[in-house]
């Protein structure tokens, strides 16, 4: 396949589909205050966003602050037993309703005014009520749109024209949250082991390139590579050299994609690091629960190392969020993937794996994050330079196709192509005139 050339002009009035091309970005699209407004509104506002796990809230009353977007929220439990998001500030005068990051409550109150609110958002009354029309103000919390459920995770979207959430997910999508939801002999994971939360000078979709990037392992994480342990799947990555690798890079269409692993294990378990020996009861339950030829197969395959777009990462055994807070200002929050089994030893494992991959002393993510914000400082002097281009070509012309999904080498940046081509199919439509493509896609715009 040959690269057509195409113009170097940086485009005016912020043209994504020239800021956006088949095999590079601009950089301004990192540092922009303009193109980040415009994120918040057509991704974060208009689009599906990921906001917590319905594990974290088990009990009427529970609840938890998050971000959706530019908009603080609370993810609570209802007396009813409903899961519901609102706004974490109050509809009288703005006051956050919850400093706190977690709770557990019989209502909201605002500390400034003893307005009252049920967990649904509902006003249940405000003081002095004879200074109100009627009695009471009628209003009530802020609340998405749209708030959906899958296999457990909860996602909102704030101006409730996004569509269904099955649609945002598509059958890729879907596949990898069931890929990591079926890690649990019951299905349902227990995301209660606490969120660890890393701040990083940079812009937020630094992230989803990173995070699945297997290009850059060998290079950037050379501390994971001298105590390379034999059957790691990165080792497959590190040692098994450009066109020998067993591992690919999949890009599923709608934004969602996979450092996919499951072709490089060698052995059963390869992706937790321990024999049966060791996790024998978590082994018998998923056998017990799913039958040896899919209990079998989950053993091997091990939970999936990717992204659901716009901020979900499923990284193997632990979950991260990505929130965007400015251009430059990322918070990137990751919590242990727990399971329900009768062997306490397979939680033990994960949380262990967790601090050595994802901890502030890890192997992944300190290094991740000084190349984060390298990167942005040297985009955030000129974001309007002319010559300011990421190149992500590497790959293109090997890249493999079939039912809507493409893939190649793990080294290959088809997992990068995948995030900016639906990115760019979602920055240009314009209002209820754009359509996705039947597989979910935007068709990545590849000639």
């Amino acid at each position: 396949m040959e690269l057509a050339a195409e113009s170097s002009t940086v485009g005016v009035g912020r043209d994504y589909t020239h800021l956006v091309q088949d095999y590079r970005v601009h950089g301004s699209l990192y540092s922009d205050p303009a193109v980040f407004a415009d994120e918040m509104k057509r991704i974060f506002t208009d689009g599906w966003v990921f906001v917590g796990h319905e594990s974290e809230i088990p009990d009427a009353g529970d609840w938890v602050a998050r971000r959706l977007g530019a908009e603080n929220v609370l993810m609570a439990r209802t007396h009813d037993g409903d899961i519901s998001v609102v706004a974490n500030r109050c509809a009288h005068r703005g006051t956050t309703l919850c400093p706190q990051t977690e709770g557990n409550s019989r209502n909201f109150r605002c500390p400034y005014h003893a307005w009252t609110y049920d967990l649904d958002g509902t006003l249940l009354g405000a003081p002095f009520p004879k200074g109100f029309q009627n009695g009471k103000p009628d209003v009530r919390l802020d609340q998405p749109g749209q708030v959906g459920v899958y296999r457990g995770f909860v996602f909102a979207n704030q101006s409730g024209t996004a569509g269904p959430l099955s649609e945002h997910l598509g059958p890729g999508g879907s596949d990898l949250i069931d890929r990591a939801a079926d890690m649990s002999p019951t299905g349902r994971l227990q995301l209660n082991g606490g969120w660890l939360g890393q701040r990083a000078d940079s812009n937020w979709k630094m992230w989803p390139e990173s995070d699945n990037d297997g290009y850059h392992i060998i290079f950037a994480h050379e501390s994971l590579t001298a105590s390379l342990l034999a059957g790691s799947q990165y080792e497959d990555v590190i040692l098994g050299g450009e066109g020998e690798t067993a591992s690919v890079a999949r890009d599923y269409g709608g934004g969602h994609v996979e450092l996919d692993f499951r072709a490089s294990y060698t052995t059963e378990l390869a992706w937790l690091g321990a024999p049966r020996s060791k996790v024998n009861a978590y082994c018998d339950d998923l056998e017990a629960a799913y039958g040896d030829d899919k209990a079998k197969q989950i053993m091997w395959d091990g939970p999936p190392h990717a992204f659901v777009f716009p901020n979900l990462f499923l990284g193997e055994m632990n979950i991260a969020r990505i929130d965007p807070l400015a251009p430059g200002l990322t918070e990137h929050f990751h919590t242990p993937l727990l399971v329900e089994s009768s062997d306490p030893g397979i939680n033990r494992r994960v949380i262990l794996q967790s601090e050595a991959a994802m901890g502030p002393a890890s192997f992944f993510l300190p290094e991740d994050v000084v190349i984060a914000e390298r990167m942005h400082r040297a985009f955030d002097t000129n974001p309007t330079d002319e010559h300011a281009w990421v190149d992500l070509r590497r790959g293109i012309e090997r890249e493999q196709r079939s039912d809507g999904q493409r893939w190649s080498d793990i080294t290959d940046e088809t997992t990068s192509r995948g995030f900016w081509h639906h990115y760019r199919h979602v920055m240009s439509r314009i209002g209820e005139a754009a359509a996705a493509s039947p597989n979910g896609s935007p068709g990545n715009g590849q000639g």
